[in-house]
This record gives C-alpha cells, sequence and structure tokens, in this order.
C-alpha cells in the first residue's frame, strides 16, 4: 500500500442481544495509528480518540496523508483521511454517531486496495475469503478467521477480552432472540421504513431499517 507504507484496519465490536455494533476501530499507515471510539453520551468538544497510543494526541497526518476531523453535531464525529496524494479521489473516513463507529473506504480502487485481504474480501469479486484463500459463507466463521492473531499487531491502546485464542462471543440463539424482539417491538418496520425514507441509497436504506429495529430507536436514522 502506497509504495510500501503498508496500512492495517481492526474493529472492535460489542454484542447487544442479538446484534452487535463496532465501538471502536485503528488504522495503522506506516508508522501512525489512529484509533476511533464512540461514546453513548457524547460531551460537547470531547471526541474519543487515540493518536499514535496518546489520547487526544495532536493529528495533522496519518502515514504522511493528510487528516481531516469535523464534528457535524453533538452526537456524530467524523475523521477523513485523505488518500489523494497517492491515489486522487480516494478516502477513509471513520464516522461516529454516539458509541456506534463506522469504516468507510471511498472511491477505493484496484491501484490502493487490490491486494487487501480481510474481513471486507476481495476487492475485485466481492467474494468473503479466509487467511488461506478459501472462499467463506458463513459470517461467524469468517469472522473467527479474522480475529487478530498474538504474532500479528494490536492496534488499540489497550487489550480488551477476548484475545486469541479465546474465541470471539457470539449470540447463542441469534435468530431466536431476534424473532422475539421482533414480536415484542414497539417501533414498527412501517415506522422504520418511514424514517429512512430520505435515504437514496437503497442498501443504505435497508441498513437504516435494520439498525432502527434492532436498537429500537428511531434517531438511529440520524446516522446515515
Amino acid at each position: 500500500f502506497a509504495g510500501g507504507l503498508g496500512i492495517e484496519v481492526e474493529i472492535r465490536t460489542k454484542l447487544v442481544r442479538f446484534w452487535s455494533y463496532i465501538k471502536s476501530a485503528a488504522i495503522r499507515i506506516g508508522d501512525d495509528i489512529l484509533e476511533v471510539q464512540g461514546s453513548a453520551d457524547p460531551e460537547v468538544g470531547v471526541t474519543e480518540y487515540w493518536m499514535n497510543l496518546e489520547y487526544q494526541g495532536p493529528i495533522k497526518t496519518l502515514g504522511g496523508f493528510p487528516v481531516i476531523f469535523s464534528a457535524r453535531s453533538q452526537k456524530k464525529r467524523k475523521f477523513v483521511i485523505d488518500l489523494s496524494s497517492k491515489f486522487p479521489g480516494e478516502t477513509i473516513e471513520i464516522s461516529t454517531y454516539r458509541e456506534f463507529v463506522k469504516v468507510d473506504f471511498v472511491h477505493s480502487s484496484e491501484a490502493s486496495f487490490g491486494n487487501a485481504v480481510g474481513m471486507l474480501g476481495e476487492l475485485k469479486t466481492g467474494k468473503l475469503l479466509g487467511r488461506d484463500g478459501t472462499e467463506i459463507d458463513d459470517f461467524y466463521a469468517l469472522g473467527a478467521q479474522w480475529q487478530v492473531r498474538p504474532d500479528e499487531n494490536m492496534l488499540f491502546h489497550s487489550a480488551e477480552d477476548p484475545q486469541f485464542p479465546k474465541a470471539c462471543v457470539i449470540p447463542e440463539d441469534p435468530q431466536g432472540e431476534r424473532r422475539r424482539r421482533l414480536d415484542e417491538e414497539s417501533v414498527t418496520v412501517e415506522q422504520a421504513e418511514a424514517a429512512c425514507a430520505e435515504l437514496k441509497n437503497p442498501l443504505d436504506r435497508k441498513d437504516c431499517v435494520y439498525d432502527i429495529l434492532a436498537t429500537q430507536d428511531l434517531d438511529m436514522a440520524g446516522a446515515f
């Protein structure tokens, strides 16, 4: 990546009933590491991040690429890593909405991420591959394959359970729990669809509806 600088991206998730969300993400480019964490009750002017393991350390570039920070509201924060100097028009965006974190590779190309491996799969084909290159169609198995190993870089400022070889935590009965929760829901599918109706991208609308039904929170539409 970028003439040998190298890039690594790691996420941490939190399980809530039958669903989980990304609670923090860390990106290494070259020798620099940026870690971003969400907050359930964000304070005005306070953003939970670590630059090279220093809490709220000064940040202008990551591996030589400019980093632009914006606070779009009290609940929403965004870090944009501008890759244009090497890959015109491409960025990496780490966004937070309350405790929820999202990582976007915007306009990614074969030149930048054609050789990337990991949970996002193969850029060219979209195939989800294990560490040995075998195609995997089970998301739990895929996640287990890409759990960070002891011989790999741990990008976060502190270690948390579970760490390999301890397995990732998964719901005991995700489908059954989901059906029970939907039977008990107070926010309906129709209300969720109405809250997400203004989103132009159909995949965003689908994700928005799911997130609202899972969290039972209509405000989740604000994350999109």
